[in-house]
């Protein structure tokens, strides 16, 4: 964890333009909050995840629970109990590689979407490192099939939906009182096949010193993708609002604007 700090600090002085990012999104999304320790939370939390992931191959059933440990496992219980399909609407907020990880040992794998990693071996070192506790990693070009299958097998997949995408990809939802583009995609492909949408997010507990894994209610679809888009968002924004240090803000998240709106960074 140390190291991940110092590495952190380096970051946040080698590329400056992260953290006046960072600033922008709050000056957007939080107006009137002091943005300083909300940024050091943002790099702190980011050092976790990498603190977490360079300790996949020391973490293994008997000592997860040093880790992270549930909280509102009864809802994934009760989603599971349909019979099919459980997605996890998460984001970048806490600890989303750990959370992935972690399930799969303290209960069962799962698939899950990523992004490939430019460089490919970063990627392939990425990939291995993620699919050490039995997930199924899933690249952005193939992963419709795979997680329909996933789905209709009842088992569980999970997706990042807090990122910024092309408005020719997207709808734009009410974001922190913004208007954000997000693929609906994900809101499809749940009402599509079925599953059940639990939002789900690894928190950092600081008096405990591990992550706490926190499942939500399900959050019902009606087959209306915008609607439905909303609604997983406005779990996320809440759940952002609670943790604020602990989400991505580095990320331009509202980079895509309406048409004739004019840009905000």
């Amino acid at each position: 964890m140390r190291a991940a700090r110092r590495w952190m600090r380096g970051l946040d002085r080698a590329v400056p333009r992260l953290r006046r990012v960072a600033l922008r999104n709050l000056a957007l999304a939080l107006p009137g909050s002091d943005p300083a320790p909300i940024v050091e939370g943002c790099f702190a939390s980011l050092g976790r995840v990498l603190a977490s992931v360079a300790h996949f191959p020391q973490i293994s059933r008997e000592n997860v629970s040093d880790w992270i440990v549930y909280e509102g496992f009864s809802h994934y219980e009760a989603a599971l109990a349909r019979g099919r399909g459980v997605l996890f609407a998460t984001g970048h907020l806490g600890n989303w590689e750990l959370s992935a990880f972690a399930h799969a040992l303290m209960t069962a794998p799962m698939s899950f979407v990523v992004r490939p990693l430019d460089n490919p071996l970063l990627d392939a070192l990425s990939t291995h490192y993620r699919g050490l506790s039995g997930n199924r990693v899933l690249g952005r070009g193939e992963f419709l099939r795979a997680l329909v299958e996933t789905l209709r097998n009842n088992g569980a997949a999970g997706i990042l939906v807090d990122q910024n995408v092309t408005a020719d990809r997207g709808v734009f939802i009410d974001f922190f009182g913004r208007k954000a583009c997000v693929d609906a995609g994900f809101a499809r492909l749940a009402h599509r096949t079925g599953a059940a949408v639990i939002p789900g997010f690894a928190l950092w507990d600081e008096a405990a010193g591990r992550h706490v894994l926190k499942f939500y209610p399900e959050v019902p679809m009606s087959g209306d993708a915008l609607a439905d888009t909303q609604a997983v968002h406005g779990v996320l924004e809440a759940a952002i609002r609670a943790h604020p240090d602990q989400w991505l803000w580095i990320h331009r998240r509202w980079k895509t604007r309406p048409p004739g709106e004019a840009p905000l960074y």
